[in-house]
């Protein structure tokens, strides 16, 4: 076992995408500051998607960028596209710990080497 591992450590990208995942769900819960919440904007808030299947589910709008190395990093972008990814049980969870295990899980169950070094940790 590496020791990275043994520390339960996530790699850098998996790491990021793990943070900005947290910070949507906080900002959509309001435990987020304001300044950052009020960059998210869920489908059901606009009035011309109000009937899509999307507005279903608690899908937000990926604002459109023109730079793809500056703009797609932006959070309301990068944001909303991490969070877009997420099955429903991910985004559906009640609290910051539930949802912090179920993104846990989920990458316990996407088949990546993480696996060997979550099974220790979620026991």
């Amino acid at each position: 076992m590496s020791l990275r591992c043994s520390l339960h450590w996530l790699r850098v990208p998996e790491r990021i995408e793990f943070k900005l995942s947290v910070l949507v769900f906080r900002c959509l819960h309001g435990t987020a500051p304001a300044y950052l919440a009020d960059k998210l904007r869920r489908v059901t808030d606009s009035d011309s998607r109000r009937r899509l299947r999307s507005a279903s589910t608690s899908a937000l709008v990926v604002p459109p960028t023109r730079r793809m190395t500056i703009g797609d990093r932006a959070f309301p972008v990068a944001g909303a596209r991490v969070w877009n990814a997420l099955p429903s049980f991910v985004t559906d969870s009640a609290t910051v710990a539930t949802f912090k295990r179920h993104l846990l899980l989920r990458r316990n169950s996407s088949g990546s080497d993480y696996v060997q070094c979550t099974r220790s940790f979620l026991g």
